[in-house]
């Protein structure tokens, strides 16, 4: 036995030394084959779990395959189903095709014979004509040899005769048929007149020249005067009109004989009262504030009655001139309520005979709107009407319409003879018309115009029925003294060109207001 000694002193056998590597190597050996063991083992755990994955893949693309093809099976059946339904109804289709086609045939054949026999009947007609043609020349030849007369001079030797023998009864015949034509035709226009009239029943009471403003109390009277009469007299001037403050409870009187001008003043008054502020200033600022509302009352009465008639499309200009109508009167009848009412009469006649309704409506709502200016236009109302339907392009039928319902122009369309009779059932009714209250604001009217004439006057306004007319004049034109010789002037004038009852005084008024602004 061997010893070494280490560098620490220590002597290790040799023996020992084999035996540890020999054990070492040993234990690498016996851990190889272990590791080699565990890795077979799991080897052979993840082939056997591959091929059973393998398995069931194959199973279940088995699986696939399979119903893939029951499934292409069964779309081939559908298909092949489908086709045979396909050439099943081909088949029907051609069989009902061959059936009409056969049909149309044999009704073919059937005109064909029904035509060759309706075209040797034709012939018979016609050889037969021909021959009752040669047979009555034949006839008559011979008759007129017998007679010695040819056939003319035979019939008008016997018309003569018969005229003569019934001269007296066909005379008698004649008239009675004139007759009973003229008693059918004005029984027929009383009913046709008639079941218009009872169609429209419109009002037709007449319009007075007051109107009545509604005070809360009777003190308010005192501020409608105001101090010195000066509010008052601030409304007179601005409204040309009348208020009357009088005892009559709870109300004040507005007279007028212009509508227009009464309207602005009950409306001008009506604010004032609602408002309590009673003063010159604010009188004219209710005065503007009335025109205002005069102006778009004016537009809604003359669109309430296109509405009324279902007319569309007319200018906006000229609705606002048929709204006018509203405070305008014709022997104190309403303008515009006579001419709603003549174009009711109007549409219904033209339904009644057949003529247009449209025009005869249109014509019978316009036929008097030149009275909306005919204040402010020389030259009749028709005139002016018709001038005005030009202007607005208005179709030359319903001009020709309206402008006959006086008999000024010929007539020359059955829509203008319509117009004329139905102006006339409206204006001719009981109560729709008072000759004396037309008289009465045409007198009123030559008045204002009369002083109107002279050189420097603003506006004049007849009040008191006629009895006084007060004269604004332009104070930068007449002097007082001026103002003083006017009046005078506007008297004599008076006296000389009109006719009136009693006396008429004349108010010239001169004014003069200085305005300066402080900046």
């Amino acid at each position: 036995m061997y010893f070494f000694v280490c560098h620490s002193g220590v002597a290790v056998s040799m023996d020992i030394i084999i035996f540890s590597v020999v054990a070492i190597v040993a234990g690498f050996g016996l851990g190889y084959l272990v590791r080699q063991l565990v890795a077979r083992k799991q080897l052979d755990s993840a082939e056997g779990k591959i091929e059973k994955i393998v398995e069931e893949a194959e199973k279940k693309s088995q699986e696939l395959v399979l119903n893939a093809k029951k499934q292409s099976v069964e779309i081939l059946e559908q298909a092949k189903k489908k086709e045979n339904e396909r050439e099943q109804q081909i088949i029907r289709n051609e069989q009902r095709l061959e059936k009409r086609e056969t049909a149309i045939d044999q009704k073919t054949e059937e005109i064909e014979q029904t035509k060759k026999v309706l075209e040797q009947k034709i012939e018979e007609v016609k050889k037969i004509r021909k021959e009752s043609e040669e047979t009555r020349e034949q006839e008559l030849d011979r008759l007129e040899k017998i007679a010695g007369l040819s056939k003319d001079q035979a019939k008008s030797i016997l018309l003569q005769l018969t005229e003569e023998e019934n001269r007296a009864a066909l005379a008698e015949r004649i008239a009675k048929i004139e007759r009973q034509g003229n008693d059918e035709i004005e029984k027929r226009a009383k009913n046709i007149m008639t079941s218009v009239i009872q169609k429209y029943a419109g009002s037709h009471s007449a319009e007075v020249v007051t109107s009545t403003v509604s005070i809360p109390s009777d003190e308010v009277k005192g501020r409608i005067i105001g101090r010195e009469g000066r509010n008052i007299k601030a409304l007179e001037k601005l409204t040309g009109v009348e208020i009357i403050v009088d005892d009559t409870p709870e109300a004040v009187v507005i007279s007028g004989f212009d509508p227009v001008r009464r309207e602005i003043a009950r409306i001008t008054l009506e604010k004032l009262i609602g408002d309590g502020r009673i003063h010159p200033t604010r009188i004219e600022e209710a005065f503007e504030f009335a025109k205002k509302e005069i102006d778009n009352k004016i537009k809604e009465a003359g669109e309430a009655a296109t509405y009324d008639l279902g007319i569309a499309g007319l200018d906006p200009k000229l609705v606002y001139l048929l709204g006018r109508l509203r405070y305008r009167t014709s022997f104190g009848q309403n303008v515009l309520l006579h001419s709603l009412e003549v174009a009711h009469l109007s549409g219904a006649l033209a339904a009644e005979l057949g003529a247009d309704v449209t025009v005869a409506k249109k014509a019978g709502l316009l036929h008097d709107i030149g009275k909306a200016v005919d204040h402010e236009i020389q030259g009749t109302h028709i005139e002016i009407g018709i001038k005005i339907l030009e202007r607005f392009n208005m179709p030359k039928e319903v001009i020709d319409a309206m402008k006959s319902h006086h008999e000024d122009y010929p007539f020359e369309t059955p829509e203008s003879f319509i117009i004329a009779a139905a102006d006339a059932i409206s204006a001719s009714r009981p109560g729709a018309r008072k000759d004396t209250l037309e008289k009465y604001l045409k007198r009123l009217e030559e008045l204002e115009a009369t002083a109107n004439s002279f050189e420097g006057v603003e506006r004049t306004y007849a009040i008191q029925a006629g009895r006084e007319i007060r004269v604004f004049v332009k104070p930068e034109i007449v002097d007082d003294l001026g103002a003083l010789k006017l009046a005078r002037e506007i008297a004599d004038k008076i006296e000389q060109d009109l006719k009136y009852p009693g006396e008429i005084r004349v108010n010239v008024l001169r004014e003069t207001r200085s305005v300066e602004y402080a900046r």
